[in-house]
Order: structure tokens, then C-alpha cells, then sequence
């Protein structure tokens, strides 16, 4: 699949602010400064579609891209940012929970982990939340492009035992780097076979 038209839509501070359509969403998400906007902007091939910042946490709202007037991307708040008040942490718990409980449209939770870091109870905790809460989702593995090849290798191979650990079929996985476009074609084109599903009649 290829992006040929992404767009903003609107903020949202609530779920039920989200637009009002029926389209399918795809929704973005990790830990602070694991490189989401650059991720976003790499896929939709546009360097100003969601706002980077070398201060993470700058994601407050959920934020609507549509792209190819054919579906959504949604930009979720980061988690984890430790520089933020308890009670603005838990409005955004809130808010992202209550976005992936409650949006019918939500097709797939994109969870975005840097694959420098050892696999991060923060992660591994959400990871488990969606699953508990049969969400269906894949892991994006970010910044691979700081890694050699083979040390990257050696990392997605221990996120996969550590998840194995609970998990009897690990769900898909993804290694992108922004910098060098790395994982866009493979990401797409797995959103593309799902938006194709769901056009097709089931018998």
C-alpha cells in the first residue's frame, strides 16, 4: 500500500470527541521518546504530519490522521513520561484506555518499543492489558538504525522469549528505523491486507 494523501483531522480529549465516521483506525502508541512522531511521519512519508520534539511527553490528546480518505491513524498519548503530575497521568491512562475499550473502528494497537532497551515492565504491562482486554495489536520495534544488525537480531530474539514467558502465540512484529525508512513497506502493506479484510464478505 502506498499513502498518497494523509491529512489531520482533529484532537480529541475524550472518545467520544473522536470523528464521527466508520472507518477503520490503526492507533500508535509507546513509552515517551520511543520515537513515535518520527514513526508516523516516515510512514505517511511527511515530515510535518505529527509534531516531534525533543521533549517527550508532548502528546496530550488523541489525534486523528486520515489517510487515503480510506482510514485513520491515531497518535495516542505516550506513557511512562515520569516528569508529568500523577493526576495528569492518570487523565491520560484514562483517556487512552477509554479510546481503546470503547472505539468500535479501532482495527489494530500499534505498540511502539525501542529496540536498544531491555524489554521494560511499563511495556510488558500494557502489552498484557491489551491482550487481557482482547485488543488485537503488533509490536513495532523503533530506531534500529543504532544497532548493528545482528545486535538487533539478539534483541527482538529476547523480547520474544520474555514474552513467551505468558504468551503461547506471539503477536506480529515489526523493526523499523526512521531514519532509513526501514519497516515502512512491511507495515503498510500489513495495513493494507487488513483494510482488504474487511472489505471482503465473510461467507
Amino acid at each position: 500500500m502506498e499513502i498518497k494523501q494523509a491529512e489531520f483531522v482533529l484532537s480529541a480529549p475524550t472518545v467520544g470527541m473522536c470523528p464521527a465516521d466508520t472507518k477503520p483506525e490503526y492507533a500508535f502508541i509507546g513509552r515517551s521518546n520511543v520515537g513515535k512522531s518520527s514513526l508516523i511521519n516516515m510512514l505517511t512519508n511527511n515530515r510535518r504530519l505529527a509534531k516531534t520534539s525533543s521533549t517527550p511527553g508532548k502528546t496530550l490528546l488523541i489525534n486523528h490522521f486520515i489517510i487515503n480518505k480510506e482510514w485513520y491513524l491515531v497518535d495516542l498519548p505516550g506513557y511512562g513520561y515520569a516528569k508529568r503530575s500523577k493526576s495528569e497521568t492518570d487523565r491520560l491512562d484514562q483517556m487512552i484506555r477509554g479510546y481503546i475499550l470503547q472505539r468500535p473502528q479501532l482495527v489494530n494497537v500499534f505498540v511502539l518499543v525501542d529496540v536498544r532497551l531491555d524489554p521494560q515492565p511499563i511495556d510488558l504491562s500494557f502489552i498484557e492489558w491489551l491482550g487481557m482486554s482482547s485488543i488485537p495489536f503488533s509490536i513495532v520495534f523503533t530506531k534500529t538504525d543504532k544497532l548493528t544488525p545482528n545486535k538487533v537480531r539478539q534483541a527482538v530474539e529476547a523480547y520474544k522469549q520474555k514474552l513467551s514467558e505468558t504468551w503461547e502465540e506471539l503477536p506480529p512484529m515489526f523493526q523499523t528505523s526512521s531514519e532509513k525508512k526501514e519497516g515502512r513497506d512491511s507495515l503498510l502493506d500489513y495495513i493494507g491486507q487488513i483494510n482488504l479484510s474487511l472489505k471482503t464478505p465473510t461467507l
